[in-house]
């Protein structure tokens, strides 16, 4: 067991290096011959960084702080730098040129009056700028919650109070930033329509499935649509309209949606030209360009790459965009391809590591957990109900940000020592699961994965480790890694 958790940290270790994105500026961006680049090459269109009178860094989110020291590191001391980046608590730090605050509290993604304020003074900053100007936006998770502006007349209250329900009823990461945008001054590219530079740079870490770039942080940079009809229908998919959640949120919905019928040509105006692989123009004429560092697909990656190391043979699993799965189902399954993979027979070391990441549905006597937790309790329940605990095996699920709800842990794991101190303890797995109440049980157990902010986030990784299954083929959508052999898995 020891061995196994000592594998299954240095897997879950190596994802979480993989994306630190200030290496990843250092690595990646560059300044050659006064142009910005990525990976050697000019950004397209070309941003010449000595022909600028200022550079203004602005944006939000739990992996910005760490984007902004890259920057400061990689654009010379002597280019006029300045900016003001937004962070949750526990993720600030002092830097020369660009202001690091912290935002809202740790271990609760969900805005505050200080991230309207600073959000409010990043868009005056860029309002600010001109054509002779360049704006650079980094764009990570958490930034939907931490860059806030509501529209006039919404009150903050409302949107906390309506993100908060939409989250708890189990919506996913695309319904939630859909509702946001239909509210936000500077969502769905608000906050590059504030813009007055003649360029900015968009520099994302995606912790979103698929990476699409109106999603990420709700889009700050993203020429979208407004629909305020979708917004006020989700809404109602999830009960909030019935439940009186959020009235002048609604009010505001159901007018816009009312004018848009009738008006199109009128209500599309917050729309601008279709940006084409995130490259676009606003209204004001900054032109707008998109550059994705890292996603939840590289961490998987490198988590594989450490488990072969090791000597696993290893099966990847990438997450589907199109498939959405509760944490109670990815459990279940994990526990499914468990027992189909077998413990105890001939066969190699196997580790299966897959990227995701799963909804939670809380109910109303809901206790203390995150999506990572409520996947591992789910896990051993389902596990337990076919046979003990096997001895080889490990399941691990956390949050590549260290934060797994609005709690101290980055998730949780479960191997046979902790499923046995978990069964000794006094709460009821099941009565666990159904409330959403892992993080007492797994505390109890020693099954709380705790990394505090990792400054990073590509949504969540999962590692599963066998001790010599015997062979079998991966099942659909997972490929494998590792040294070729006579017995390797290979990809069906």
């Amino acid at each position: 067991m020891a061995t196994l958790r000592a594998d299954a940290e240095a897997i879950w270790q190596a994802a979480i290096a993989a994306v630190a994105p200030q290496q990843l500026v250092e690595t990646r961006l560059s300044v050659e011959a006064g142009d910005l680049c990525c990976d050697g090459r000019p950004l397209q269109p070309p941003v010449q960084l000595t022909a600028a009178k200022r550079i203004v860094v602005v944006g939000g989110g739990k992996a910005a702080a760490s984007l902004a020291e890259g920057l400061e590191r990689v654009l010379p001391a002597e280019m006029p730098v300045a900016g003001l980046i937004g962070v949750p608590e526990g993720c600030g730090r002092s830097l020369p040129r660009i202001e690091v605050r912290e935002v809202r509290p740790a271990g609760r993604n969900e805005p505050t009056e200080a991230c309207v304020l600073a959000t409010r003074q990043m868009c005056d900053m860029l309002a600010g700028l001109s054509a002779h100007d360049i704006a650079i936006a980094v764009i990570t998770g958490g930034g939907s919650a931490i860059l806030t502006s509501p529209m006039p007349a919404i009150p903050l209250s409302e949107v906390i109070a309506t993100t908060r329900w939409l989250s708890e009823q189990g919506a996913d990461i695309g319904q939630l930033n859909r509702v946001r945008q239909a509210l936000s001054d500077v969502k769905a590219g608000g906050l590059a329509r504030h813009c007055r530079a003649g360029r900015l740079v968009a520099v994302v870490i995606s912790d979103v499935i698929g990476d699409p770039l109106a999603t990420i942080s709700s889009g700050p940079c993203m020429p979208v649509e407004i629909d305020a009809a979708e917004a006020l229908a989700i809404l109602e998919q999830f009960g909030a309209v019935k439940a009186g959640v959020g009235p002048t949120i609604v009010a505001h919905l159901h007018k816009h949606a009312l004018e848009a019928a009738v008006e199109p040509a009128e209500s599309a105006t917050q729309s601008t030209e279709p940006a084409t692989a995130g490259q676009w123009q606003t209204p004001a004429g900054c032109v707008v360009s998109h550059h994705l560092l890292c996603s939840n697909a590289m961490a998987v990656e490198a988590a594989a790459a450490e488990a072969a190391r090791r000597g696993y043979v290893v099966r990847v699993r990438h997450a589907d965009p199109s498939v959405h799965e509760t944490a109670t189902q990815v459990g279940q399954r994990l526990a499914d391809e468990a027992a189909a993979c077998g413990i105890g027979g001939a066969g190699q070391r196997l580790a299966i590591i897959e990227g995701g990441e799963a909804t939670v549905q809380l109910p109303a006597d809901h206790g203390l957990g995150g999506r990572n937790q409520q996947t591992v309790v789910s896990a051993v329940t389902s596990v337990l109900a076919r046979k003990p605990w096997p001895r080889g095996l490990l399941i691990a699920s956390l949050g590549t940000d260290g934060e797994d709800g609005p709690t101290s842990a980055a998730g949780g794991m479960a191997d046979m020592g902790i499923v046995t101190a978990l069964t000794q303890t006094d709460g009821s797995l099941a009565d666990a699961l159904r409330r959403c109440d892992a993080y007492p049980l797994l505390a109890q157990a020693g099954g709380l994965i705790h990394t505090g902010p990792t400054g990073t986030n590509v949504a969540d990784v999962r590692i599963m480790l066998l001790e010599n299954p015997p062979r079998t083929t991966p099942p659909n959508g997972a490929t494998s890694h590792g040294l070729p052999s006579a017995d390797a898995a290979v990809d069906g």
